[in-house]
């Protein structure tokens, strides 16, 4: 376990874990929480031992956004110069899966924390949403790009112009979540496939991360160029000995990230 004041960290086995700590406050995301959030990520990056990360809420909710109080007297100079979306970009560079378990709410800080997710497992019921235009604001840790890109841009401005939140359906059929499973069910089955993409090579997992998120964005030719490049550098791996001996000898392969 962890000494951080804001969240809860453990390994089990190969899985780096991830608990949001604040359940007085439906883990309202602080910039201390942040903080102690990103730096796990890259403590677990880091590490040898993990191999995928899961992040999850305490009690009944997994974040309903920004901690208000924190902000609510803030001036944009003094914003400026704390820069606190430093910490949220450096979740941007982790290389290992990041699966998200989500269960109540994930709302403004708390939906933004779920698109920068690789995979998500959603409880039944579950709410989502970037509520900040009922406050005289804006999402600004990613989010109002983030969802654009990921639904459009009529159906983005449609959920940040109105502030509603948007059911598990919903967000099913519009491509941001992967699963949806009953809430008693919902850390058992986001660590069963924690535990089988662990078991996949981690540097195969980690160059189709990078081209994935970087297709986005690039013009297809470049994208497949970088592809290739990424296909090419996976045959200089022990691992892809492994697997291919494996496949020819009939057997389970055993990586080691190497």
């Amino acid at each position: 376990m962890s000494d951080y004041q804001y969240i809860k960290t453990w390994v089990e086995g190969d899985i780096g874990r991830i608990e949001l700590n604040r359940p007085e406050v439906l883990n309202a995301l602080n910039r201390k929480m942040v903080s102690e959030l990103t730096d796990s990520l890259e403590r677990y990056d880091q590490s040898e031992q993990v191999k995928v990360i899961v992040i999850s809420g305490a009690g009944k909710v997994f974040a309903a956004g920004a901690d208000i109080n924190e902000m609510a007297n803030d001036r944009p100079i003094e914003l400026e110069k704390m820069n606190q979306f430093k910490d949220w970009d450096r979740i941007h560079h982790i290389k290992k899966p990041i699966i998200s378990a989500v269960q109540g709410f994930a709302l403004g800080g708390g939906f933004e924390l779920l698109l920068s997710s690789d995979v998500i497992f959603v409880a039944e019921n579950t709410k989502f949403g970037f509520p900040e235009v009922n406050l005289g604001v804006m999402p600004s840790a990613g989010g109002t790009v983030k969802l654009t890109k990921a639904i459009g841009t009529r159906r983005a401005l449609e959920w940040l112009w109105t502030g509603e939140y948007m059911d598990v359906e919903q967000a099913y059929n519009y491509g941001l979540i992967n699963r949806i499973v009953p809430p008693e069910l919902l850390l058992e089955e986001s660590i069963a496939f924690a535990k089988k993409i662990s078991s996949q090579a981690p540097i195969a997992l980690q160059l189709i991360k990078e081209v994935v998120y970087k297709s986005e964005d690039l013009p297809l030719y470049e994208s497949m160029l970088l592809e290739r490049k990424n296909f090419y550098l996976l045959f200089d791996t022990v691992d892809q000995k492994e697997g291919m001996d494996a496949f020819k000898e009939k057997r389970k392969p055993t990586f080691k990230g190497m």
